[in-house]
């Protein structure tokens, strides 16, 4: 029988495919403020502004492929029941042909109901050609089209899928995130005692965490790579 695999991503994962992160040095936040393009409060004051900001996200999708990396996560689901948790907002892992992702803040390539963001019957999957969204292009409700993202000071409805899948983990993988972004950073709690816990990033991370954690400091191609030797003999 398959071993659960639960791997958790963040930006440093699409990075090498040339996706901006927000935290590092030139990052997005440098270049807007997180109040402004990522709080209810900044599209309450200037929806043509945030969804400018996402519908130039969305258009730099076009202009990226994905790594390595997420393809070989997605080869992985040969060995392992693979699970994909990422804070991720682009669809790459999902190009990659990982069958599985939990996407805890939202996905770049839908849109929803300003009045009832979570409602399914007003989400929408946009195809390339509709990346464009304007003022004016309204939800089955009738409000504004808006971003399909968990803003700053959102609930996260999919918190709850994911820690149903950590708690079956047999191993769990954390890639190229801080760990500072909470409830994301709080799935390692859930994690049995018996699973192995990976953590591959180039750079250190504070797991905020005593039990141990393999590391592997490599970016996310060849830190994939890696695991994979450690976990397919």
């Amino acid at each position: 029988m398959k071993k659960n695999l639960v791997i958790l991503t963040g930006a440093g994962m699409s990075a090498e495919s040339g996706i901006s992160t927000f935290r590092d040095a030139g990052g997005l936040w440098e270049q807007y403020p997180v109040e402004q393009v990522a709080t209810p409060e900044g599209y309450a004051r200037n929806p043509g502004l945030v969804i400018d900001f996402y519908n130039q996200r969305r258009k730099q999708l076009l202009d990226v492929q994905p790594n390595a990396g997420h393809i070989g996560l997605a080869e992985l689901e040969r060995d392992f029941n693979v699970t994909v948790v990422t804070q991720n907002v682009d669809n790459l892992h999902e190009r990659a042909g990982s069958t599985h992702v939990i996407h805890l803040h939202g996905e770049l390539t839908k849109v929803c109901s300003s009045r009832d963001p979570y409602n399914p019957a007003y989400i929408k999957e946009l195809k390339p050609e509709e990346y464009e969204v304007r003022l004016g292009d309204l939800a089955g409700d009738g409000s504004q089209l808006r971003p399909f993202i968990v803003w700053f000071g959102e609930a996260v409805p999919e918190i709850e899928t994911a820690i149903r899948f950590v708690q079956k983990a047999d191993i769990f993988v954390i890639i190229g995130t801080s760990l500072n972004v909470y409830p994301a950073a709080g799935l390692l709690y859930y994690v049995p005692d018996t699973a192995p816990v990976y953590l591959i990033d180039p750079k250190p991370v504070d797991a905020h965490s005593d039990r141990p954690i393999h590391v592997i400091r490599e970016g996310a191609s060849e830190g994939v790579k890696e695991l994979r030797k450690m976990l397919v003999p």
